[in-house]
């Protein structure tokens, strides 16, 4: 399995418009952040995308990406899903639908924020998405076994996706015991990291590392990480050693 990080920065991205903060200045790459999402090739031959965010488009061009399989979906937050429409580029490539991964609530936002793809007699050009309820149940796409992890955004209801010894999460407060128990085990832990101090809706720097002690992955990669984190090379001075701050482009074999 081979696993690209297409977008490593939280809602804003880095830089934040208009900042002008010592991490939005910086002149390391690894500091300029789009929206996150994550490319996985699998041992079987599929592509999966994890999140479609704003920057969906700039990613695909950056990566030479030509085929997807099926797209997963952690919740419909925008910074998750406003990359949808570019999906069309994909049904002209592979001249069929592309199919859609997520909770009901994600995919009945999809229908009310892209009504214009689901009419009856919708433009040609649209984006053609084939919808697929999932629960947090265990689900296959084609040969690949996928498995939701519950956690809360908040008060949000998300899903992080756990396939072979790889697991993301994003944008979570809390992972509940219950839960935990689908991360055991694992190779790669992808986990978001927002900021220093805590939020309302996620966890700060130490509670990350906490839950990340918790589990015990063999490695872990932060990612969906704003201007009020560290900077890359901060991160990578202070993190365990099997902590890693994830960064755009970066690749990983699992």
């Amino acid at each position: 399995m081979k696993v690209t990080f297409l977008g490593t920065g939280a809602s804003h991205g880095i830089p934040v418009i208009g900042c002008n903060c010592e991490i939005c200045q910086s002149n390391n790459l690894r500091d300029k952040r789009l929206r996150s999402s994550i490319f996985i090739e699998t041992d079987n031959n599929n592509n999966l995308v994890i999140d479609v965010g704003p920057d969906f488009r700039q990613q695909m061009l950056r990566e030479k990406i030509i085929k997807i399989d099926a797209v997963l979906l952690t919740h419909n937050h925008k910074d998750h899903t406003a990359g949808l429409d570019d999906l069309r580029a994909f049904n002209y490539l592979m001249k069929k639908q592309v199919r859609i991964y997520a909770e009901l609530e994600v995919l009945n936002t999809i229908k009310r924020e892209y009504a214009y793809a689901f009419v009856d007699d919708k433009y040609p050009g649209a984006p053609d998405m084939d919808l697929h309820p999932i629960e947090n149940e265990i689900f296959a796409i084609d040969n690949d076994t996928i498995i939701p992890v519950r956690g809360f955004h908040g008060k949000l209801p998300v899903l992080g996706f756990r396939t072979g010894d790889f697991a993301y999460i994003t944008d979570v407060k809390i992972i509940p015991e219950r839960e935990k128990s689908k991360l055991a085990g694992l190779d790669v832990l992808v986990i978001s990291a927002l900021r220093v101090k805590t939020h309302i809706a996620h966890m700060g720097l130490n509670e990350v590392l906490d839950i990340i002690k918790e589990l015990k992955p063999r490695r872990a990669y932060l990612t969906h990480i704003s201007h009020m984190q560290y900077s890359y090379n901060e991160l990578t001075n202070i993190l365990p050693e099997n902590v890693y701050s994830a960064y755009d482009g970066l690749k990983i074999d699992i």
